[in-house]
C-alpha cells in the first residue's frame, strides 16, 4: 500500500489560496498513491476568526470537490481536518474518504489545544471510531491527540493497523512531534502517519518532518521544513509479523486502569 503525505505551507487568512493549493498537491498525489493524507486545518491555519462563514460542511463544495478527485483517480484520501459545521456546532474534523467518494469516517478533535485557546473556537468530539480503506483497518487522531496514549491504545485494541495524526505542530516542541509518533507506533504495533504543515504563524513556526512510522520504530520517510509531497510503501504483514514475536496488547490490563 503505497501512502502520501501533503506537507503544505498554509497562508493565514487566505482559504481561497490554501484550497487551491491543497487541491493542486492533492490532485499531483493521487495518480500515484492509495492513500493521501493532508495536515491539520490547512483551508485556514489558525486564523479562527469567522469561522461561522468558513466552516465546511459533509455536503459542501470542497468536500464534494475531494470526493470527486478520490473516484476520478480511485484513491483513498484523509482530507487533513478542516473546521466542520455539524449539527450547529463547529469541530476540528478529519473527513476520511475513501475509493468510491464515501465519508467513511468524520472524526472531531477530542482534545482541544489549550494554549491556542481551541475551546473558544471549537467543541470537542466525543467518539475514536476504526474504519476501512482498502479493507485495512484505519483511525485518525489530530496533533494534540498525540499527546494522550491512551487514544491510541483505545483505537489499536479496537483493530486499527494505521491511524493518522494531520498537525500543525511548532517547530519549538518539533523533537517531541518526531519522539511521540515514534512512541506511539512501537507501543501499538501499528503504523502511524503524521502530517505536519510548513510556514509560521504570528510567533510560530511549523516544524514540517511529516512522517511514516512504522511498527518497529522505522521511520519510513521523513519531510524536510518545507512544502513537499512525501510517499512511502507499507508492508501490512509486518504488523502480525512483530505481534506473533511480542503481542504488548494481548497483555494489556486496562482494568486497572480505567477511572
Amino acid at each position: 500500500m503505497r501512502i502520501s503525505l501533503l506537507q503544505m505551507t498554509i497562508v493565514e487568512k487566505d482559504k481561497l489560496a490554501n484550497v487551491k493549493k491543497g487541491l493542486t498537491l492533492l490532485e499531483e498525489a493521487a495518480s500515484y498513491s492509495d492513500i493521501i493524507v493532508m495536515p491539520e486545518i490547512w483551508t485556514t491555519g489558525y486564523s479562527l476568526g469567522q469561522l461561522q462563514e468558513k466552516a465546511d460542511e459533509p455536503n459542501g463544495e470542497l468536500l464534494t470537490h475531494i470526493k470527486e478527485i478520490a473516484v476520478q483517480y480511485n484513491c483513498n484520501i484523509v482530507a487533513g481536518s478542516l473546521p466542520m459545521k455539524l449539527k450547529d456546532k463547529i469541530y476540528n474534523t478529519a473527513p476520511a474518504i475513501n475509493k468510491k467518494g464515501e465519508i467513511v469516517d468524520l472524526y472531531s478533535k477530542i482534545h482541544l489545544f489549550g494554549m491556542f485557546k481551541e475551546e473558544r473556537f471549537f467543541s470537542a468530539g466525543n467518539q475514536h471510531e476504526v474504519y476501512e480503506l482498502d479493507g485495512v483497518p484505519c483511525a485518525s487522531t489530530i496533533c494534540y491527540d498525540l499527546r494522550f496514549p491512551e487514544l491510541y491504545r483505545s483505537l489499536a485494541l479496537k483493530g486499527a493497523k494505521i491511524i493518522f495524526v494531520p498537525a500543525e505542530w511548532p517547530e519549538s516542541r518539533g523533537n517531541v512531534w518526531k519522539l511521540l509518533l515514534q512512541a506511539r507506533a512501537v507501543e501499538n504495533q501499528i503504523y502511524i502517519c503524521g502530517v505536519n504543515c510548513v510556514g509560521s504563524f504570528k510567533e510560530n513556526t511549523f516544524y514540517g518532518h511529516s512522517m511514516l512510522v512504522a511498527p518497529n520504530g522505522e521511520i519510513l520517510t521523513e519531510g524536510s521544513q518545507r512544502e513537499q509531497i512525501l510517499t512511502a510503501e507499507i508492508d501490512l504483514s509486518l504488523v502480525e509479523q512483530m505481534r506473533k514475536t511480542l503481542n504488548a496488547l494481548d497483555d494489556v490490563r486496562s482494568e486497572l486502569f480505567i477511572r
